[in-house]
């Protein structure tokens, strides 16, 4: 399915080395009847699903009714299930709910993965703004790393956060999202479809960005980047793919620049399997978002993937992704506010081959050897493994 795959790559790992995993899920994609659970069994993984209506074009208030009603699904069914560990991967933050429920009803330990720092993004985006809603969200941050036998952070902004609140260093680990060698690392050729719908040329630069178009994402960012890039080089092409609620904010804002199907193309989300089709077209890949600082400790699947196709990246925030890029330059670090400098940066760059050729190597180097998938997967089970001990 298309979206981020972090819980099914490592829940694979853990039924591939003998554990026995049930996944607690909603589904967009899995058609299910409202209130009716359904199993299904992949790849050993149990996965109980439940259509709870979501989507990122909703208002903040409805979303988190959506979260607030799964939570009170996904407890209920967690306790029929029972099991040694829970395993609570937050966004959203009120996906600690059930984990508690079984911390408190069952006497089962949590680890609780951080992949966002709630309630900092939505207070900083001006989404979470009533001050109960505000210390309620707070408090369900703290309970949740409080009650927990270990944190998991994707960066180390993120551990940061949790240690702030006042847990011990010895219970926090950084896990960042990783990289699928074995998916992404595929031939040029295998991009070439993409290339062709495009009509590009051979050698021709494509810019892609693939992702959601969600209102902290900025998609918007690299449509002035595509108007600037007209008047300076033509030939460099931008191609964006995914949905989410600036998808047609984003398409008009194309084509009032005149830009849209000109230097700059829109295609709606592929599959995972064809993500690396569309990464092998690709000169840069890019990660953006709004200029928020606390977005600066993100750890998008986006930027990982691309790691994994050995593509140079271009992103548009500071923080530890921009530390990483410049100091084994494998990618570019764009300025937020300025198109026109972006558009010349990235013009400059993909005529240089040398440093297209030096950055690709760069970020295939980090996948194998720092983010490699298996490699975080058996950082991640060691820490599931030792909870599990400390409970017996």
């Amino acid at each position: 399915m298309s979206g981020g795959t972090r819980s099914y790559e490592m829940a694979r790992r853990l039924v591939a080395n003998g554990n026995e995993v049930h996944m607690i899920t909603s589904s967009r994609e899995r058609n299910t009847e409202r209130k009716k659970w359904v199993e299904d069994i992949i790849e050993g993984i149990h996965v109980h699903w439940i259509s709870i209506p979501y989507s990122n074009k909703m208002g903040f208030r409805d979303r988190i009714l959506a979260f607030l009603r799964f939570s009170w699904s996904a407890s209920r069914k967690a306790k029929q299930i029972g099991g040694d560990i829970v395993f609570a991967t937050s966004t959203p933050l009120t996906i600690a709910i059930p984990g508690l429920f079984l911390v408190k009803r069952l006497s089962i330990p949590m680890v609780f993965e951080v992949r966002d720092l709630w309630p900092e993004l939505p207070i900083a985006v001006g989404a979470l703004r009533n001050p109960l809603a505000k210390r309620l969200a707070r408090w369900l941050e703290r309970t949740a790393y409080h009650a927990s036998a270990h944190v998991v952070a994707l960066s180390p902004g993120m551990a940061a956060g949790v240690l702030k609140c006042g847990i011990p260093p010895s219970k926090v680990s950084v896990i960042p999202n990783s990289c699928d060698t074995n998916l992404f690392d595929v031939p040029a050729e295998q991009g070439q479809w993409v290339r062709k719908r495009l009509g590009l040329k051979p050698g021709q630069p494509l810019i892609v960005y693939t992702g959601a178009f969600g209102l902290i994402n900025g998609v918007g960012y690299l449509v002035d980047v595509a108007a600037e890039m007209r008047s300076i080089a033509n030939d460099v092409q931008f191609l964006l793919v995914g949905q989410g609620a600036e998808l047609e904010k984003v398409t008009n804002q194309a084509q009032q620049f005149g830009v849209l199907k000109q230097n700059l193309w829109i295609w709606p989300p592929l599959s995972k399997a064809k993500v690396p089709d569309l990464l092998a077209a690709a000169t840069v890949a890019t990660s953006v978002f709004v200029p928020l600082k606390p977005m600066w400790n993100n750890s998008a699947n986006k930027f990982f993937d691309a790691l994994a196709a050995g593509k140079p990246i271009a992103i548009n925030y500071g923080g530890w992704q921009a530390e990483l890029l410049k100091e084994n330059e494998a990618g570019l670090v764009l300025p937020p506010d300025n198109p026109k400098s972006a558009a010349k940066l990235l013009v400059d760059f993909v005529r240089d081959q040398e440093r297209i050729q030096k950055a690709s190597t760069a970020s295939r180097r980090l996948a194998y050897r720092e983010f490699n998938r298996d490699l975080l997967y058996a950082k991640l089970e060691k820490v599931l493994r030792d909870v599990a001990e400390k409970k017996e």
